[in-house]
């Protein structure tokens, strides 16, 4: 039975735009995407059966466009279509921290920082500068370790910060083991920043920890 004669409630796209797209299993949405599937199957087992040996659905969309387009069922144009749309997603949430646009939402740098920096095999530290009305100056990603460590000169964070004229920081890293939970070093490091940008009148506004689940923020836990 292929896809159009499921009743219409099951269909992906009729359940997407009834209920919304957030409703949908993974398979769904890249059976939305797929449009059809392999030979003797619809489009949403070929996205599953994807998602089963290749996903989960993160380890299969951070793979290069080269390797995609070898899978059974994508091949090169899908490869392509997918690589751009992780790239339109990028630039969606670039779009709101460009300047000329006050960062009234935290949560919106969190979602940047996770988008930037998860999937990196290393630790990567990166700090996003904001002038006095809290709008991007810049991003930059400052230093790169490990697979467990990174380590961090407040020297050079405060070097760049004064470099792009900001008067506030807001700095993440990630997690390669996919754990999000902030250890002590952290938040040593954190206050070590703070105390640093202090010094020149610049303000730590948070520090985000990127693993495979939301951001964590260490303002909203009081650590900044």
């Amino acid at each position: 039975m292929q896809i159009r004669d499921w009743p219409a409630a099951e269909r992906p796209r009729e359940k997407m735009v009834a209920r919304g797209a957030n409703v949908l299993s993974d398979a769904e949405l890249l059976a939305i995407f797929l449009g059809s599937g392999l030979r003797g199957q619809d489009a949403v087992a070929t996205a599953r059966a994807l998602l089963a040996a290749h996903g989960p659905l993160r380890a299969l969309l951070e793979r290069s466009p080269g390797e995609l387009a070898a899978l059974p069922g994508l091949g090169p144009a899908r490869a392509c279509q997918l690589a751009a749309a992780l790239e339109l997603c990028d630039r969606y949430l670039a779009a709101g921290l460009q300047r000329g646009e006050a960062l009234t939402d935290p949560g919106a740098a969190g979602r940047y920082f996770a988008q930037r920096l998860r999937g990196h095999p290393c630790e990567v530290f990166a700090a996003l500068f904001l002038d006095t009305r809290h709008r991007s100056l810049a991003f930059e990603e400052l230093f790169r370790g490990t697979v467990d460590g990174a380590e961090v000169h407040p020297r050079e964070v405060v070097r760049r910060a004064l470099a792009c004229n900001a008067a506030a920081v807001i700095v993440g890293h990630n997690h390669p083991s996919g754990s999000a939970e902030p250890s002590a070093a952290d938040r040593a490091v954190t206050a070590r920043l703070k105390q640093s940008l202090a010094l020149v009148d610049i303000r730590l506004l948070d520090h985000f920890v990127i693993g495979d689940g939301p951001p964590v923020s260490l303002a909203a836990r009081g650590w900044v």
